[in-house]
């Protein structure tokens, strides 16, 4: 069989060459399993289980078969450890801009919430720390934007953020917890929500966060597979779903105030959740403040469970000259 358009959205294996001589004296090869998002007449581009994309020339490809779209769970939700939990949630919530520093993330959309104008601080910079904290706020004084670091709470980063001199930003933009939760293969969808791939303008006025409707678009549809979720006409309730690899992140849970304690909240969640487990997703994320206790309940009930928090870290005199 031809890797072709009507492949497009299968979860398959390709067995590859990578070059140099195998085991057995052949030529080296490798498999990669995932949706494929995309094929050409040179490559195709398959996105794995934690949301990553790798490419593949067509001119290695070897075999490649069809597999089950949700294959045995190889890893509970919450087995997964927070630097890489911090990774895909970041493939989520894309950056406008975004340049690695070794594996720190630098990124940057318009000052469209913390997690899009943060360094993801997760592994090794690849260069002294030092080095790697001018970097930071070297890339962000460039942009006139406040230097700000995203770090586990507790971690061995947020620790040596704290011996560099870098403190807590503080009020409801100063971090958040991250939960996580296991999928159930079936949900109640609401069979009268609309999820678009886009967010039109008056779903975008329901979101509180936007001063910036081109920013927020850039970042919240960025993804290939998100779903903006709305129920009412018009509309009383919203939220963003996004699937990345086997993971569904959950955000912009919104009601209008005159139609809270109805319901529509959780109508939004169980579409959210079905629309994901329909691509694929068998593990979700979500990250909220600890203080929101409404948020909390409505998610508890999913089987959502504490997983990390995370902070945010600023230079303790953000004017000082680099090093």
């Amino acid at each position: 069989m031809t890797l072709d358009a009507h492949t497009v959205g299968r979860r398959i294996v390709v067995r590859h060459e990578i070059g140099g001589v195998g085991p057995s004296g052949g030529p080296a090869m490798s498999d990669v399993i995932g949706r494929l998002l995309s094929v050409d007449t040179e490559s195709a581009t398959l996105e794995t289980r934690d949301g990553r994309t790798q490419v593949v020339p067509l001119a290695r490809i070897v075999t490649w078969k069809a597999v089950p779209d949700r294959p045995l769970r190889r890893r509970r939700a919450r087995d997964v450890d927070a630097e890489e939990l911090t990774r895909i949630t970041s493939r989520g919530w894309p950056a406008i801009e975004s340049v690695p520093l070794g594996e720190w993330e630098l990124r940057a959309a318009g000052r469209f919430t913390g997690r899009a104008n943060s360094v993801a601080v997760t592994g090794s910079p690849g260069v002294p720390l030092e080095k790697a904290l001018a970097r930071v706020r070297e890339f962000y004084a460039e942009r006139s934007m406040p230097a700000l670091a995203q770090v586990v709470v507790g971690s061995e980063h947020d620790r040596a953020f704290a011996r560099a001199g870098w403190v807590p930003m503080t009020g409801y933009r100063g971090g958040a917890i991250v939960q996580v939760a296991d999928l159930d293969p079936a949900y109640d969808a609401d069979p009268t929500a609309l999820v678009a791939p886009t967010a039109d303008d008056e779903w975008l006025s329901h979101y509180g966060r936007v001063d910036d409707p081109a920013h927020a678009r850039a970042v919240m549809e960025g993804p290939t597979t998100v779903g903006f979720v709305a129920i009412g006409t018009p509309v009383e309730a919203i939220g963003r779903v996004v699937v990345t690899g086997e993971w569904a992140g959950l955000s912009a849970v919104e009601v209008v105030p005159s139609v809270r304690r109805q319901g529509l909240a959780r109508r939004v969640v169980e579409t959210s959740l079905a629309w994901a487990v329909g691509r694929g997703a068998d593990k979700a994320y979500l990250q909220t403040m600890r203080s929101n206790e409404a948020a909390l309940a409505l998610y508890e009930p999913y089987g959502f469970v504490d997983h990390h928090d995370y902070r945010y870290l600023q230079p303790a005199d953000p004017t000082a000259e680099h090093c």
